[in-house]
């Protein structure tokens, strides 16, 4: 009774242990990503087609946060705002995948050396730098990587006190496994995969695969299998991040996973023949007993050989991997019909918030792109002179006009998910422009339907604008689509390459000729040319345009910071 109590608190130690674990490796890692986030961005955002640059990225970045999860998600999210191409994407989970390895180095470091005298001094200096507001983060930082290596200290002691070694029913349990057998390597194959699965961190499988081995209970070969399993079920939570996502996430996604299983069928096929030249790159002779304080640097040579052979086979291959997840996954066919569908933010996308404000941009661009599409409907159906069209357009603007409201609320909220992380100050200000830029953008959307609405009431009472006033009306639409056009030029390409002036250069245009216009009309109603009421609606369209116009300049400022 006392053994199994004994045995019962050292299991929950373990278990807390692996809860430390995980936490500090995310800390560690969230830490990182809002140390690193705008050079992140920077550095994923500007990756070239070179597929071997794009590798070595991913590799980079995941050695720096240690998580393969992150990377992968952070991709998938690039994938999703159109940052990255689908090819693009590839290479850098391949990178993400030989950068992850390192974590396996850590810890089988952390099993082989005793890392408490500078686990605690670790500790003393990350919260010495968290109270320190401008160094937050690196004390954030100090706290997680001092986390890790301190669960993993305890993850060793605590498998010291379970001796299994010398407990004779688990002895026997794992020596019940024919390790010469596939099947058995493909049980425990599916066993590391399911775990990891549900789990959701490849590294506490890794530290509990370390620990049976390094106690000697579990054999290298069923080990290594697990490991095996772990790279495919670490795919599962980019694959889930990417379930709301466009088509393109879900193949960036999709590919990671055929990558791995690619990768994991290879190596089964040559399994014993690999182990063994990984053992002897390393000096451990499996066959030999009482060298199980070896293992953990034989698990972590194997996952480095494993995953950097993948990546060298496959990566000459990613134009071959692209047509096949495209294959698995096609365009739908329903995709043009929903033109007010959010395509490059998703909510359940935002892992490291300084690259969702990049995504936010991106969507903030396309809604300018569709609200000046709408804008060409009211230009069509100023310039139509059948009832019946003029009546289907409006409809169409006003269904429009209320996606358009929709869309303006969806990436409100979105920005508003990405506020409650640490932002830096660059990208708190770019917060704020955005939501006055969808503001704004959303104003237009309003200004295009009260524009339909004076063009419907003129077509309801059966009247038809002069032939001047219908030539003066599309001169002033004319320069309204100019200016929402440097609009969308403004919100679409990096500010050193826009002038700000131009925009208010057809501004003072708009505004001059709706002067000039108003004057006209004034006169011409006075002069009789025309009815009071023909004149008003005249006007009310002159005003409208000219409110526009106001609305556009308003986004325009607010993209350079005029706020």
């Amino acid at each position: 009774m006392e053994t199994t109590q004994q045995y019962v608190m050292i299991l929950l130690k373990i278990l807390g242990t692996l809860g430390l674990l995980i936490f500090g490796m995310r800390m560690m890692s969230t830490a990182l990503q809002k140390m690193a986030g705008p050079q992140l961005r920077h550095v994923l955002g500007r990756m070239t087609n070179n597929r071997f640059m794009g590798m070595l990225t991913g590799a980079g970045v995941t050695c720096a946060v240690q998580s393969s999860s992150a990377t992968t998600v952070m991709t998938v999210s690039f994938v999703s705002a159109g940052l990255l191409t689908l090819g693009q994407a590839i290479s850098v989970i391949m990178g993400a995948n030989i950068g992850t390895t390192l974590t396996a180095w850590i810890m089988s470091l952390g099993y082989n050396v005793d890392l408490t005298n500078v686990v605690f001094p670790a500790f003393l200096v990350g919260i010495l730098l968290i109270y320190h507001k401008r160094h937050r983060y690196k004390g954030d930082f100090l706290f997680g990587i001092a986390f890790m290596f301190f669960s993993l200290v305890l993850l060793s002691n605590a498998g010291k006190e379970l001796d299994l070694e010398h407990n004779e029913a688990v002895m026997s349990f794992f020596s019940s496994f024919d390790t010469s057998s596939h099947f058995t390597i493909l049980i425990f194959l599916a066993i590391g995969t399911v775990i990891t699965c549900i789990v959701q961190s490849s590294a506490a499988v890794m530290a509990i695969t370390i620990l049976l081995c390094s106690t000697g209970v579990l054999p290298i070969y069923l080990g290594i299998a697990l490991v095996m399993g772990e790279n495919i079920g670490t795919t599962a939570t980019a694959n889930l991040a990417a379930l709301g996502a466009n088509n393109e996430a879900r193949r960036a996604a999709l590919a990671h996973l055929l990558f791995n299983v690619f990768g994991v069928i290879w190596i089964t096929l040559v399994f014993y023949p690999f182990v063994d030249v990984v053992c002897r790159l390393v000096g451990y002779d499996p066959t030999a007993a009482g060298q199980h304080q070896r293992l953990p640097v034989v698990l972590a040579m194997f996952h480095t050989c494993f995953n950097v052979t993948n990546t060298a086979l496959l990566i000459g291959f990613i134009p071959q991997m692209e047509k096949v997840v495209r294959w698995m996954l096609p365009d739908k066919k329903n995709d043009k019909d929903e033109p007010f569908k959010l395509l490059y933010i998703k909510a359940n996308l935002i892992q490291t918030p300084e690259i969702a404000v990049m995504q936010a941009q991106k969507e903030t661009a396309l809604y300018g792109k569709r609200v000046q599409e709408l804008f060409g409907l009211v230009r069509d159906m100023l310039n139509e002179h059948n009832s019946d069209k003029i009546e289907e357009i409006y409809q169409q603007i006003e269904h429009e006009e209320d996606l358009t409201d929709e869309v303006e609320i969806s990436i409100a909220r979105f920005l508003e998910q990405v506020s409650d992380g640490h932002l830096s100050d660059e990208s708190k200000m770019k917060v704020r422009q955005m939501l006055r830029e969808i503001g704004e953008i959303e104003s237009i959307g309003d200004s295009c339907y009260r524009l339909a609405r004076t063009i419907q009431r003129r077509n309801s009472q059966g009247r038809d604008f002069l032939d001047t006033q219908q030539q003066h009306l599309n001169q002033m639409i004319a320069l309204c689509d100019n200016a929402l056009n440097q609009m969308n030029m403004v919100l679409e390409k990096p500010l050193e390459s826009q002038d700000l002036q131009m925009a208010y250069h057809y501004e003072n245009q708009i505004n001059a000729l709706r002067d000039q216009l108003r004057a006209e009309n004034a006169k011409a109603v006075d002069e009789r040319q025309y009815d009071y009421a023909l004149g008003t609606a005249y006007s009310d369209l002159i005003g409208e345009l000219e409110k526009l116009g106001d609305y556009v300049i308003n986004v325009v400022e607010a993209r350079f910071g005029q706020m």
